[in-house]
């Protein structure tokens, strides 16, 4: 963005992805402050938006007489002010920098689609795939000027999960602990290894393995140190039908990066999906996921103790196993 011209443009940025929406929008004002210095930054909601504040915002001020207007949250905009933010992205003018920020989804989607129609610059943030978290990790530290190590990218993905700012902070925290700037795997262990053993995924791992001991005592674990409950049975949901998809694919030769794409999954996960695959069938897969559903059902409201009803699960899951 910096290389070209902000001001009289607009910008949409799109997608469910917060962090990458927000990075394209700072690099948007960046860019317009360095084109124009004593431009005035304007962020506005879109919930309470009207014509006369968005005119009054991009019109400048007594001490601007340019703007940079930012209006987040797209899908908000009220009906009455849809007009006057489509005619202001029409024809931003030379001393307006415009972005318009909508988070995805179907909510707003008429209004967004008048303003794709008017062929703005686009910045889509949609969700990072989960094969494609330990790349996005690795290209943070390069961002950050450090270097993570293939392995270690995994195995920081495996502990932090798939939150982004979350892994965004993580590298943070080992490059700067680091004193040649590259992180192993024996770093992500050291600073992270508790947490790992912990995480709903774990539990489902175990579960779906068969290790009914590890995974009541990593279950009681994560749920007396405070992760939800809905997080382990959708760990346990994606985990199965990762699984189911695998007994539906395996057969037909694939390799490892293209089996991981339909499985959303990523690569290096195949072999561990495959090894439990060797005692699962089909109507199991759909037994425990029928189980999983009723179980996050129980956690939502249904139960009075969610921990028991985790518990049953896990052990149904476990049951469900070569049937």
């Amino acid at each position: 963005m910096a290389s070209t011209a902000t001001f009289g443009t607009a910008l949409l940025v799109t997608g469910a992805e917060s962090l990458l929406a927000e990075r394209a929008v700072t690099a948007f004002i960046e860019a317009a402050l360095a084109e124009r210095p004593d431009a005035l930054v304007t962020r506005l909601s879109a919930a309470q938006l009207d014509a006369g504040g968005l005119a009054e915002a991009a019109g400048g001020s007594l001490f601007a007489d340019a703007s940079v207007v930012v209006v987040d949250d797209l899908s908000n905009v009220p009906a009455d002010a849809a007009d006057p933010v489509l005619a202001v992205a029409s024809h931003p003018g030379p001393d307006l920098a415009l972005v318009l920020v909508h988070p995805g989804g179907v909510k707003g989607k008429a209004l967004l689609d008048k303003v794709r129609a008017i062929r703005p610059a686009i910045f889509d943030c949609p969700p990072v795939k989960s094969w494609d978290l330990p790349q996005f990790a690795a290209a943070e530290a390069r961002r950050a000027g450090g270097r993570l190590e293939p392995a270690a990218a995994g195995a920081l993905v495996d502990a932090v999960g798939s939150d982004l700012r979350a892994l965004a902070a993580a590298i943070r925290q080992l490059l700067d602990d680091t004193e040649d700037r590259v992180v192993k795997v024996a770093d992500v262990r050291r600073y992270f290894g508790g947490r790992a053993e912990v995480t709903s995924f774990a539990v489902a791992e175990d579960a779906l393995s068969g290790r009914t001991e590890g995974a009541l005592g990593k279950l009681r674990w994560a749920v007396s140190t405070g992760v939800a409950p809905v997080l382990v049975t959708s760990a346990l949901s994606s985990n199965l039908r990762s699984l189911g998809k695998y007994l539906q694919y395996r057969d037909a030769r694939m390799r490892d990066a293209d089996l991981a794409r339909q499985l959303g999954i990523p690569p290096w996960k195949v072999k561990d999906v495959a090894r439990q695959a060797r005692d699962w069938t089909l109507p199991g897969v759909a037994r425990a996921i029928q189980a999983v559903a009723k179980a996050d059902a129980q956690i939502k409201g249904a139960a009075s103790d969610p921990g028991f009803a985790l518990e049953q699960v896990v052990l149904t899951v476990i049951g469900c196993r070569r049937n």
